[in-house]
């Protein structure tokens, strides 16, 4: 599974992410969160049957990732993340395309929790189809900051 991000410098590769990898992810994770998940909290969800993992990278190193767990019949995108250097080039889109190339059947449903004051991914996520469907008061531990949640369901045929 390999896809382009434009524009690039180097052609993007994703495939999935283990365990092994995440010496690597957490350093982003640092990055881009004020609330970092722990390196117990992804090897947990990274080693999980239900759990599609996918890690994007640039010259074989890794720039972004994306988990994303099934719970009962419904899909939690838990995490996703560019490296701040790698941002506004499409990884986000891609990574996203990639989880519903493997996930996507008639009737499928998604979740997440997104900050509001992150128009960016709110934005990318109603591109690809996520509506709003409520708030979780406080739920950002960092500052406190309700979580809007978003639902994404993949029609059925």
């Amino acid at each position: 599974m390999s896809q382009t991000a434009t524009p690039a410098s180097e052609p993007l590769t994703i495939r999935r992410l283990g365990l092994a990898d995440l010496p690597q992810v957490m350093p982003i994770e640092r990055r881009c969160f004020t609330a970092p998940w722990s390196l117990a909290m992804f090897g947990l969800e990274v080693s999980k049957p239900s759990t599609v993992a996918l890690a994007a990278l640039e010259g074989g190193r890794i720039v972004a990732y994306l988990v994303c767990s099934r719970y009962d019949r419904t899909w939690h995108v838990m995490n996703i993340a560019v490296d701040l250097d790698r941002r506004r080039r499409g990884i986000a889109p891609a990574l996203l395309r990639a989880l519903f190339e493997q996930t996507d059947r008639p009737g499928a449903e998604y979740t997440l929790e997104v900050r509001p004051s992150n128009a960016g991914a709110v934005a990318l996520y109603e591109r690809f189809g996520f509506r709003s469907a409520g708030r979780r008061p406080a739920y950002y531990h960092d500052n406190r900051e309700d979580a809007l949640i978003m639902w994404r369901t993949v029609p059925e045929r």
